[in-house]
């Protein structure tokens, strides 16, 4: 079967001569003259004496663990001196040094046109025991790409330099009467085993790149990997179900590791930048662009005996990439079509593994998760698009740029070429809301601004939108605006969970967005029919819930953006709503007194002038009215077994059960039922959560099951009309007006 361009492309550039991952050679020990304060020049090889003065005037050796700087001697055991105490020297160093860079440099694969040079880092002298495990060095600064380690010649056993990368492994031991010098790429896994006996003595320098890579180069497969390039942008992706399209993209994953600060084309290393300069012509040659990018991977791998077999399952997110204008963080899943690479993912050494054993029907996994580099290129014809899709916010900037520079043909073509992917582009975040709303004005399209404006929700709304939400509406019209609010309230959209989380708070907060509206009809009246549609909503949802516990909880937690829409309703001057919100109130008043109370505890700060415009003085009225009803009902007769219930089902089990518990006469009902009959009756008790006892007689067939009231009926009376006292005391205490 003929492979894919994209797998022809990886493999022409596995078969580019690639620089290595490190590299050693050795300098006379006579070209180094080494002094430090303190002690003075230190002779070489370095005796056992010698080596102990030198810990004297050391301290402890601290590490880089991400942003900190930590000291653990069960990660780094050494003694280390800082660069300030330490004097290098002699008549043949600078050029010896100048030297053994070059020829490390040509080992290392750095592009021509650039240039190492050493900056001294440490001296660190390593005892018997002392050892640092396995660890990757921090890029100290912008220009920094690796290390030098000098180890300068000593006797010593063990104290071995291993340095590991992509699945291999080289170890480098010291010389007794030359320096070593062992150079490496900073994103390589390296550790420094136990020294048995003696003193392992290292200057490290920290490897800096310098210069300019030499221009580009259209020979050798340059034309090829165009050719390549060319070919992956317009053959379809093989699908199994649904219509095929061409990728949007390919991701060449690199072989060395970056950081968000150290990934630039200028300091790449070894093979990466000797395919990086192919990779750049060859998109040039093939129309495309190119950047830079950081990626998460995930693999999946099935297991035998904690053996890995074969690759389940695998994922590949970018979640940082340059541009011309710096480094921004994105989060763009990336399809197995669109990915290719030299070296595979599996043959690297994961930064995270995970075993999970033995599971049912399923067998032994092993998770694994990598950090790659990669270069990501597209055709320049969807340029914006292709970077729209990862970074929305990018995306807003440049419509603006383009309607503000009279292009407003290109801006709204540009716009309408994102509506495939824009809602998981900007993933409804508030920080891209106003931006947004001031690109859709501007836009002058209503269905592109509708579009731009569906993934986000009405409690993202805030009085600094203002602005924009009058000019929308200005600009587009009440209709437009009117659509557009009952996207944001959503009828239409996908986040109800979360809006019912969160719309609560965003009520209450109502009135100060609608005062900031500046009481303008179209927005300020969408706004609030459309809190009170789903308010309403939300009521009858609870009123029919079973438990009374359940019930009054969740009323209770409406109240506060019931008072909060009772409010703006005053701000806005729409008496008409107000009046609608508390008519309802009147009709389920008996229902809903932890909704009027809470509502009411929620608004004391309300002053009293404000309270009758927003109708909070008629709700507490009411609500004085519902309590003191409560209140003076007659006390349970001590024979009254009654039990009110809402029969939800109709079943002829049920009617029969709620004859039973309506009954004031009966306690106590046996019932012979099958088990499914059983159980129906238990579910509609916890339900309830009603005051009954039941049991299951396990004799004769059917079994019997024995129903029996509980005194919490009683008991949850008394609680109930103890509350409502203690209600009504506070409420006429705080609201004059219920009196």
């Amino acid at each position: 079967m003929e492979k894919a361009a994209r797998e022809r492309l990886a493999r022409l550039l596995a078969g580019e001569e690639a620089g290595a991952f490190s590299a050693q050679l050795s300098v006379p020990s006579d070209a180094l003259r080494l002094e430090v304060d303190g002690i003075g020049q230190v002779r070489l090889p370095v005796r056992p004496a010698q080596a102990k003065k030198l810990c004297g005037v050391a301290r402890p050796a601290h590490f880089g663990h991400r942003e900190e700087t930590i000291l653990d001697p069960a990660v780094r055991d050494t003694w280390e001196i800082s660069p300030d105490l330490v004097s290098l020297g002699g008549p043949s160093w600078a050029l010896a040094l100048e030297g053994a860079l070059t020829e490390l440099a040509d080992e290392l694969g750095v592009p021509a046109g650039n240039r190492l040079e050493a900056e001294l880092h440490a001296l660190l002298v390593y005892g018997p025991g002392q050892f640092f495990v396995p660890h990757t060095d921090t890029e100290k600064n912008d220009a920094m790409v690796g290390t030098l380690a000098v180890t300068l010649p000593s006797s010593h056993t063990g104290g071995e330099f291993i340095v590991e990368h992509g699945g291999q492994s080289v170890t480098y031991r010291s010389s007794r009467d030359s320096l070593s010098l062992v150079a490496f790429y900073a994103d390589c896994l390296h550790q420094v085993t136990p020294v048995r006996t003696g003193y392992r003595v290292v200057l490290t320098f920290n490897l800096l790149m310098r210069g300019t890579p030499a221009a580009d180069s259209a020979d050798g497969p340059v034309p090829e990997l165009a050719g390549c390039l060319a070919e992956h942008f317009r053959s379809p992706e093989q699908v199994r179900y649904g219509s095929s399209e061409p990728p949007k993209r390919l991701v060449y994953l690199l072989d060395h590791s970056y950081t968000e600060r150290g990934l630039r084309w200028d300091k790449l290393k070894g093979a990466d930048a000797e395919r990086a300069t192919l990779l750049r012509a060859a998109a040039d040659k093939a129309d495309c662009e190119a950047v830079l990018a950081l990626a998460e991977i995930k693999e999946t791998w099935d297991t035998e005996a904690r053996k890995i077999t074969y690759l389940i399952d695998s994922s590949l997110t970018l979640d940082w990439w340059t541009s011309p204008s710096g480094g921004e963080a994105i989060s763009l899943p990336i399809r197995d079509a669109e990915i290719c690479a030299s070296t595979p993912t599996a043959e690297m050494k994961p930064y995270q593994s995970e075993y999970t054993g033995y599971m049912g029907n399923w067998g032994g996994t092993k998770d694994r998760w990598y950090r790659r580099a990669a270069i990501v290129m597209w055709t320049r014809e969807r340029s914006f698009a292709a970077q729209a899709e990862a970074s929305g916010l990018w995306a807003l900037g440049e419509l603006r740029r383009l309607a503000d520079a009279g292009d407003l043909a290109a801006a709204q073509a540009a716009a309408s070429s994102v509506e495939s992917f824009w809602v998981a582009s900007v993933s409804a975040q508030p920080r891209a809301l106003e931006q947004t709303l001031n690109v859709a004005v501007v836009l002058d399209a209503p269905e592109t601004a509708t579009m731009l404006l569906r993934p986000f929700r009405v409690e993202m709304l805030t009085p600094g939108h203002a602005g924009a939400l009058l000019a929308l509406a200005g600009h587009y019209g009440p209709e437009w605006m009117g659509g557009m609010l009952a996207v944001w309230f959503g009828e239409r959209s996908r986040a109800y969970h979360d809006a019912e989380l969160q719309r609560p708070e965003w009520l209450a907060s109502l009135p100060g967005l609608c005062e900031a509206l500046g009481g303008e009809d179209g927005v300020t009246r969408g706004l609030l029919t459309g809190s009170w549609r789903w308010l309403i909503g939300q009521i009858r949802s609870w009123l029919g819930y079973p438990a009374v516990s359940t019930r009054e909880e969740y009323l209770g937690k409406l109240g506060k953006p019931l008072a909060g829409l009772l409010e703006a309703t005053a701000v806005a001057g729409e008496t008409g709503l107000r009046d609608e919100i508390l008519g309802f109130l009147h009709e389920r008043g008996d229902e809903l007194r932890a909704l009027l109370v809470s509502a009411l505890r929620s608004a004391t700060e309300l002053s009293p002038a404000d309270r009758p415009v927003s109708g909070l003085d008629t709700l507490a009225s009411l609500c004085a009215s519902r309590l003191g009803e409560l209140i003076a009902r007659p006390v349970r007769a001590e024979d009254d077994w009654a039990i009110t219930w809402r029969d939800t089902c109709g079943c002829e089990l049920c009617v029969t059960f709620g004859e039973f518990l309506g009954d004031g006469s009966r306690r106590t009902l046996e019932w012979p039922l099958a088990e499914a009959r059983r159980k129906h009756i238990r579910q509609s008790i916890r339900a309830a959560e009603l005051p009954v006892r039941h049991q299951t007689l396990r004799a004769g067939s059917p079994y019997t099951l024995i129903l029996t009231k509980t005194d919490a009926l009683f008991d949850h009376e008394r609680k109930a009309r103890q509350r409502a006292i203690t209600d009504l005391a506070w409420l006429t205490e705080n609201w004059p007006a219920a009196g």
